[in-house]
């Protein structure tokens, strides 16, 4: 790209490295972060994420005379939220503008006459990294990567080199960290340079596995059915042929698999994770089981030297393949941070909860409620059409009311259409929801809704659809 002049205010096209030019804001860099030496650059904020950047004045476009030339080579979703972002930014900045056209502040200086310019902003200030749109960086409760492109390493290196956490005290003393999703350059992150196992390729870690590969990360994989690793092989992951082996190869280790037993046997079993665990070797346990699960996990790793952290996720079949999943982490917060850039390729946001077993917990207690409402749903849908009610109606009401959701309409769609592919095992939500109640018990605190679900559930599968859709408890009632 040709060197052109710029200042503090300007919106550009920014390149970092292999990615391509982005959209982007000229900012004042925080007063603590200092200029690369040997280079004359900017730092940018990037639209569209939670990510800043030293970038070279020559890898620096002016926005608005190349942005029909940008929108034409650059198609993905992420990219054209990013110029909507732009977009919108321009019409608030245009707006404020106008409102104070012809207007001096307290001070009697000139409202400037340029919308690329952040309007009543501070730019020494950190809340000149932010549209005036958002909060002040300062009030942000989410971690803020600022990347850094520094001149021992690579153009395409970037490293996170601060991050803003807002801690929330419970009642119960626990502290609840909330991450952001961060976002980088063209929907990708940078990946972590760490060697990364991944065991178990269900329908959650498939496509947890497809999106660690997209964003970069080095995996090796293993399955106990060994042909479903044949397609991530071909995405360019690497095969390990028992956990213990994985485990042993990689610095960090997750595990996605169907319930307790499973979970158990991956590690404590012939050829398992433990006997792979050397001092500092991360084990990450990603599947939904109970909380005594993770605290004997959590112990047997850590007695041979081992870094453990629990971080299962909500979500379904579809979510995991779009790299939206919800992440719920405790245990070693040095592997939380580790693990950043994976959970930033497989999920939304990620929270970090305190202790090995608190995310266990939460966990159950979020699907208890996701499965309670599934059977609810479904005996609406079977009463309605008891009492000669239009299920279809009945549907069309609900998603207009205060309970409408994308979950209601695609669950309640499908059970419509007859159709119960799995995009979250039934026998895996009645699995969560026994757990949910056992866990009730042990705490003297009554789940009797969760209980009466779980019958429907148990009857569902009885009726053989274990390996459905949880929308196929629907069946339990006609049948």
């Amino acid at each position: 790209m040709a060197t052109v002049h710029l200042r503090i205010g300007d919106l550009v096209w920014g390149k970092l490295g292999r990615y391509p030019p982005w959209p982007g804001k000229i900012v004042s860099p925080p007063k603590d972060l200092k200029k690369p030496r040997g280079k004359k650059c900017h730092f940018v904020k990037f639209f569209g994420t939670e990510d800043h950047a030293w970038i070279k004045v020559e890898q620096l476009k002016p926005y608005h005379p190349h942005k029909e030339e940008m929108i034409k080579i650059n198609k993905g979703k992420r990219f054209q939220q990013a110029v909507d972002a732009v977009e919108d930014f321009l019409k608030k900045a245009k707006g404020k503008e106008q409102n104070s056209d012809g207007k001096g502040d307290s001070k009697g200086k000139k409202t400037p006459n340029k919308p690329l310019k952040i309007l009543e902003e501070d730019d020494e200030d950190l809340s000149a990294l932010k549209d005036p749109s958002e909060k002040p960086v300062k009030d942000d409760p989410h971690f803020h990567h600022f990347l850094l492109s520094q001149s021992e390493k690579p153009a395409s290196s970037m490293e996170p080199i601060s991050k803003r956490l807002k801690i929330i005290e419970e009642d119960t003393g626990s502290t609840s960290i909330q991450a952001a999703d961060s976002t980088a350059i063209n929907g990708s992150i940078t990946p972590t340079d760490k060697r990364i196992g991944f065991l178990g390729l269900g329908l959650m870690g498939s496509g947890i596995v497809s999106n660690l590969l997209k964003m970069g990360h080095v995996v090796t994989v293993w399955n106990r059915t060994a042909e479903k690793c044949d397609l991530f092989i071909q995405e360019g992951a690497r095969l390990g042929r028992t956990p213990a082996e994985v485990a042993s190869m990689c610095d960090i280790t997750f595990s996605c698999v169907s319930d307790p037993k499973a979970a158990r046997d991956l590690v404590l079993g012939p050829s398992g994770v433990l006997q792979g665990i050397r001092p500092g070797k991360c084990y990450v346990e990603m599947s939904t089981v109970d909380p005594e699960t993770i605290t004997e996990l959590s112990q047997v790793i850590t007695s041979r030297g081992g870094r453990f952290l629990e971080a299962p996720v909500s979500g379904s079949q579809q979510l995991s393949n779009d790299g939206m999943l919800v992440i719920l982490a405790a245990g070693d917060r040095t592997v939380y941070e580790d693990c950043s850039s994976c959970f930033q390729a497989m999920g939304k946001t990620s929270f970090f909860l305190g202790e090995a077993g608190n995310a266990a917990r939460m966990m159950l207690i979020l699907n208890m409620v996701q499965g309670s409402f599934m059977a609810t749903i479904a005996e609406g849908l079977t009463l309605a059409q008891a009492t000669g009610q239009s299920q279809q109606t009945f549907l069309d009401i609900l998603c207009q009311g205060q309970m409408a959701s994308t979950f209601v309409d695609q669950k309640c769609q499908n059970i419509l259409q007859g159709n119960f592919k799995p995009d979250y095992y039934l026998k895996h939500i009645q699995k969560d929801l026994r757990l949910a109640i056992s866990m009730g018990d042990m705490a003297n605190h009554p789940t009797p809704m969760a209980a009466a679900a779980n019958e429907v559930y148990k009857r569902a599968k009885a009726l053989d659809q274990s390996d459905n859709d949880i929308s196929a408890v629907y069946r339990a009632y006609i049948h």
